[in-house]
């Protein structure tokens, strides 16, 4: 098998040959049966049959319908199906309503979540690029880019997007933009020369990839892979195996409803055997256990669980983060790690000069991104440099060896062009040596744009009368071409060495500047290209991509919360390191073994993995098939993952993690489309603004389902208990049904409306095998219904003396909805206590509790509901005893809080 056909089918461990990066480019000729003048036409198509079509495979589309009955396979859907059914036979048609809203909207949920996640793949689709121009049997031709093949020569000029992966066979120059697949902004430079077979994406710097952009100069390259065999295809096809993942929520409310569904049927059956041992008519009993079913299931919870997750989404989108699918917000407030790419999430996207060496002194230089506010210091000093120092020099040959613009009268800077020129043109401007000033100055006359094989580029600029050479480039090359420096008796070499290494190390990008006086030469640019000799070297200008000034509090704040932040990103080791020290992802005690690169993962194993994933903070020059790897390494670990992103490299990890977030301003449409949230200001601090709103949205929902189930397990226990016994039935079916209407019809959903609490955020995370209910409020709910079921079934028993059965049941009716009444103050808060929430704060829930009341006051009076209900009027000393009784549930629930506080390992939060 040749080099064409082992590229072109990708096999999953390919021998170092067939890596076309790492041999010549005449190899990679050879070894496709290519040249100079390409394929002939004939054998275009013959290849074309043999490896298809260059499009990303498309596969059919899931039908709605089938999305849709997915969304029934749920086995508390089926019983609340069933509850619907039977609620509309006994005609209790309210009830049905109220239990068939629920199923309609978990469904609708349901389905829209796994129908947008379908969009990704399309989107990636998008990225494909519709023409190219190829030469075959030596002449161009325009051809549609699906009809490329393995061994096309390819021509790509300024502004093309790249129509396949291809190796660069000439010495044309070139840059392009990788952002999409490397997340860096900055454009790379290409050339033919060969690389380590061992290198990554981001190092390839003799490929050119699919749906890149060229953004500088002209190249040819051979098309080593098309469709699905390219980096973007094989994105595409990670995003496609990934699926739908489940979030921590729907596998805690799956655990529960499955519980919740054994402990229906149990119940049932233990009531169905206790009634036949006691007599009771087989279709009463029936009646009765079919209420007692509805009566025990948390009908409201879907509603409940849509509503609260509803608030959380209106929430965060006030502050920068926007959900595209509800279940998010309660991952969110499970998260655990946050995995962020560093371009533009936790730095600024936007280079800047912070020091700069001239004249053998350093110097530090304030401002952030492209504004031209800022000072010079040195030391702790503000300095104006002075316009023939070398510092002034170093500055303005930065500005003039340049291509971009700044406009200073703009507080952002109104920049526009390379982001390395842009800011040496603002480092400049914070001197007074604005662009436009230069120009009139110092009008140019000749330029040597950037050449990665020459590393530097060359400004020719007419001042007084002479002509000047101003240029720029890499430290070392720059040197080779100095002969003396300014501002300094002589050249030392390798003190500006020692200090270029120093910048480096900080994390910056560093710059050499130089100049040459032409005299009054008017041949331009011959001179210095012929004899690229005699510079002054003039300085360095250290600059990178600062971290944001709110990341690093956010940052700390995660910490405080139990968030672990990870750095993941295609950059070098070093730049991220320094980026990750300044933002405290890595302590100032760790050094650098707190940092693994790509090309380091690939030799080890998933087992020495996942020891190691705990212990490292950065990742860096990491591939996308390195994020997905590490997603999944940290949730084998138990790990509810967040993953930030841009790019389409980030699409799989995106999709992959627990909460894929993406970047609304900066990010690419595949990102979005693959990710559950969406940070609208592309800012890091948003994220743990939107963790709180997560985690007040899952405290509601689990403050909601303990009252639920405790309310439930009051009724089931006054029904049980009483069989048991052999008396008469508190509770009719219909009153059951009731029950369930007025107290979790209206309070439950009012719960979902309940403010946070302050210093939610700095709770732990949950453990993600923690259910929706907790241990302690397991215990809660046997204490508060065990409670409120012996106070029912005490009011029923001293009415049942004083009066006759139908005001009896009455009376016991009436304590379950009064100890319901209060009981929800009580569920409003897991750990706080009743007395330090104010009753009014959740208006919605004060409302809500004065309506249920009045529904039910006003049944008791009402001849028709009397009828239907099978009420009467009860005594004031009924109602006595039941106001008394249901002061007891809030005695009891408040002992239970104080001895959890007391067990409470960390600060408890505080009432709002």
């Amino acid at each position: 098998m040749n080099l064409l056909a082992r590229e072109a089918v990708r096999e999953a461990d390919p021998p170092p040959e067939s890596k076309p990066w790492s041999v010549g480019a005449g190899e990679v000729e050879a070894g496709l049966d290519s040249g100079p003048d390409g394929i002939s036409p004939a054998e275009a198509a013959r290849r074309l049959d043999r490896f298809g079509p260059n499009l990303l495979k498309e596969e059919e589309a899931t039908s709605p319908l089938v999305i849709l009955l997915r969304q029934l396979q749920n086995p508390l859907v089926y019983i609340l199906l069933l509850a619907t059914l039977v609620t509309l036979a006994l005609g209790e048609w309210v009830d049905a309503i109220v239990i068939g809203a629920g199923v309609v909207l978990n469904t609708v949920v349901g389905f829209l979540q796994e129908f947008k996640a379908e969009k990704s793949l399309e989107a990636l689709r998008r990225l494909s690029v519709t023409g190219a121009v190829v030469v075959r049997a030596g002449r161009e031709h325009e051809v549609d880019a699906a009809e490329l093949v393995p061994g096309d020569r390819v021509v790509i000029r300024v502004g093309d997007r790249v129509p396949a992966d291809m190796r660069v066979v000439d010495q044309s120059t070139v840059e392009i933009d990788e952002s999409l697949l490397t997340g860096e902004s900055l454009a790379v430079g290409k050339n033919p020369d060969p690389v380590e077979s061992t290198a990554q994406v981001a190092d390839r710097a003799n490929m050119l990839f699919m749906g890149s952009v060229v953004t500088r100069g002209s190249a040819e390259g051979l098309v080593t892979a098309t469709g699905a065999s390219t980096e973007l295809g094989q994105i595409a096809g990670s995003v496609r195996e990934i699926g739908i993942t489940e979030t921590p929520l729907q596998a805690r409310i799956r655990r529960l409803t499955r519980l919740i569904a054994v402990a229906v049927f149990g119940i049932c059956l233990v009531g169905f055997g206790l009634g036949s041992a006691q007599g009771e008519s087989p279709a009463e009993l029936f009646r009765a256990m079919v209420a007692l079913a509805v009566a025990t299931l948390p009908v409201g919870l879907p509603i409940v669980l849509t509503v609260a997750l509803a608030i959380g989404v209106n929430r965060m989108a006030h502050r920068g983060a926007i959900l595209r699918r509800l279940p998010a917000v309660e991952t969110l407030g499970s998260c655990t790690v946050i995995g962020s790419d560093k371009t533009g999430t936790l730095t600024q996207n936007r280079m800047t000069v912070e020091q700069v060496y001239a004249g053998g002194e350093s110097f530090r230089l304030t401002g952030r991104g492209y504004s031209t506010e800022g000072e010079i210091l040195a030391g702790d000093r503000k300095i104006e440099p002075e316009s023939d120092s070398a510092l002034a020099l170093c500055l303005k040959a930065g500005a003039l060896a340049n291509e971009a613009t700044v406009e200073p009268d703009r507080s952002d800077g109104g920049a526009k062009g390379d982001p390395t020129e842009i800011a040496l043109l603002v480092s400049a401007a914070k001197a007074g040596l604005y662009r436009d000033r230069l120009d009139s100055t110092a009008p140019r006359e000749a330029d040597i744009p950037f050449d990665p094989a020459k590393r530097y580029a060359a400004s020719f600029n007419r001042i007084g009368g002479r002509l000047f050479a101003f240029v720029k480039g890499a430290p070392e090359r720059i040197l080779e071409m100095c002969e003396s420096a300014a501002g300094q008796d002589e050249l030392d070499r390798e003190a500006i060495l020692v200090e270029a290494e120093r910048m480096a190390a900080d994390g910056l990008r560093v710059l050499a500047m130089a100049l040459r006086d032409l005299g009054e030469d008017e041949s331009g640019p011959e001179p210095l290209t012929q004899r690229p000799d005699g510079l002054v070297f003039l300085g360095l200008q250290g600059m990178m991509d600062p971290p944001r000034q709110e990341v690093a509090e956010a940052v700390a704040e995660c910490r405080l919360s139990g968030i672990r932040t990870v750095m993941v990103t295609g950059d070098h080791a070093s730049t991220a390191f320094s980026i990750a020290r300044r933002l405290g992802i890595v302590a100032e005690e760790h050094g650098e073994e707190r940092v693994r690169t790509g090309a380091e993962l690939d030799g080890l194993s998933e087992d020495e993995l996942d020891r190691e994933i705990g212990q490292v903070d950065v990742f860096a020059r990491v591939s996308p098939g390195h994020k997905l790897r590490l997603v999944e390494a940290l949730q084998r670990a138990g790990e509810v993952v967040a993953v930030t992103g841009d790019g389409v490299n980030d699409a799989p990890a995106l999709k992959k993690a627990d909460i894929g977030t993406a970047m609304g301003d900066s990010g690419t449409e595949v990102a979005r489309e693959a990710s559950d949230m969406v940070l609208t200001d592309d800012n890091f601090a948003s994220i743990t603004a939107a963790v709180e709103e997560g985690r007040i949205a899952f405290a509601n929902v689990r403050n909601t389902t303990f009252f639920l189930l405790s309310g439930n397990a009051a009724a089931v226990l006054v029904v049980l208990t009483s069989l048991g016994w052999g008396g008469p039935l508190p509770l009719l079916a219909v009153q059951l049904l009731w029950l369930n209407l007025v107290t979790n019809g209206i309070q439950d959903i009012a719960l979902a409306f309940e403010p946070g609490e302050k210093g939610v955020s700095r709770q732990p995370p949950r453990p993600r095998r923690e259910g929706v209910i907790s241990r302690q409020l397991w215990h809660r709910i046997a204490l508060s219904a065990i409670f409120m079921a012996a106070g029912t079934l005490l009011v029923f028993d001293l009415q049942l003396k004083a009066t006759n059965l139908e005001e009896a049941r009455t009376a016991a009716l009436t304590a379950l909805v009064v100890f319901q009444v209060v009981h929800v103050s009580n569920s409003r808060s897991e750990l706080l206590s009743i007395f330090s929430k104010s009753p009014v704060s959740n208006r919605f829930l004060f409302i809500g509790n004065a309506i249920a009341m009045s529904l039910h006051v006003g049944a008791l009076y009402f001849p028709l509901t009397q009828f239907a209900l099978r009420l009467e009027p009860i005594s004031a000393a009924a109602w006595l005893q039941i106001a008394l009784l249901s002061l007891g549930v809030v005695l009891v629930v408040e002992l239970h809080k104080a001895y959890c506080r007391a067990r409470f390992r960390h600060p408890v939060p505080q009432a709002v």
